[in-house]
């Protein structure tokens, strides 16, 4: 039953090649499909390019069908999937701060690096800033340590916070998802007339 012990079945060296070999499968995905341009990326906030937005809510879709799926006919252990623990008040605020730095600089963390490894300046000054917002929070976590560990609510996932069974959460993902797509595309053609 899966999650597998990849460390067992193919050893140290095993695992870390296949890591490295599924993060660039990953990058080269992302840069095939455009998401290594940061024009691209950013317009979607001005819903002229929703690729990002579909791709996106596609990648939520397709690993939340299966993680369920798997879990219900017991090919998974749900319960040995690590989720990140939820801490309500720094989750917010960090949000905010990288949907501001999305917009302004056009990249999130992975297609910055996507950039950087295609050699686009602008990706690497991104990967750059990001590294050294990085090492300043390690550096002075300590002084706002309360706050980082604010609203602690320990795994804490949309079925738990919507009060339903998972499979409901699934159905209505998916449905939000589809009227998403059609929504944003009625957007799009709204502000900026039909596609061409």
């Amino acid at each position: 039953m899966a999650p597998f012990d990849l460390q067992a079945l193919i050893g140290n060296s095993g695992s870390y090649f296949l890591y490295l070999a599924i993060g660039f499968g990953f990058g080269f995905i992302l840069e095939s499909s455009g998401f290594g341009d940061a024009r691209r990326l950013a317009a979607q906030f001005y819903f002229r390019e929703l690729r990002v937005i579909k791709v996106m809510f596609t990648a939520i879709v397709v690993a939340m069908t299966l993680i369920f799926w798997s879990t219900a006919l017991g090919l998974l252990d749900y319960d040995e999937i690590w989720v990140n623990p939820t801490y309500l008040w720094p989750g917010i605020v960090g949000g905010l701060i990288m949907g501001l730095g999305f917009i302004m600089g056009g990249y999130c963390p992975g297609t910055s690096l996507v950039s950087m490894v295609t050699l686009k300046l602008d990706g690497m000054f991104f990967a750059l800033g990001m590294v050294t917002g990085i090492l300043a929070f390690g550096e002075t976590v300590g002084y706002f340590n309360a706050f980082w560990h604010s609203g602690a609510m320990g795994r804490f996932t949309l079925p738990e916070f919507l009060h339903l069974e998972t499979g409901w959460v699934v159905f209505l993902v998916v449905c939000m998802a589809l009227v998403m797509f059609v929504g944003f595309e009625w957007i799009r053609g709204a502000i900026y007339g039909k596609a061409k």
